[in-house]
């Protein structure tokens, strides 16, 4: 059995869009959390500069399966013009 894989994904919104982005996210963790090898997928931090959330997987192929999976690009594509950076993704 492999080891639990724990994530850190930080989104820093631009000026004025906490709510959509925060929106986007929740979206996105309504469809997530039903994937296999999901154990976390929450956020665990919200304020206007930085949304944070915590993403726990069973194994490196669940991983790699959400990674590539459809609720993932979407939530790229909903984000693409309100974030002000890259989203810094994090293991820990």
């Amino acid at each position: 059995m492999s080891d639990v894989i724990n994530l850190q994904a930080t989104f820093i919104p631009n000026q004025g869009e906490f709510f959509r982005v925060k929106l986007a996210l929740e979206i996105a963790i309504e469809q997530v959390v039903e994937e296999a090898g999901c154990i976390q997928y929450e956020i665990t931090q919200a304020s206007e500069e930085k949304i944070v959330l915590t993403e726990q997987w069973a194994s490196e192929e669940d991983l790699d399966k959400h990674s590539k999976g459809i609720a993932v690009q979407d939530l790229n594509e909903s984000l693409s013009a309100l974030l002000a950076e890259p989203v810094k993704l994090e293991r820990f």
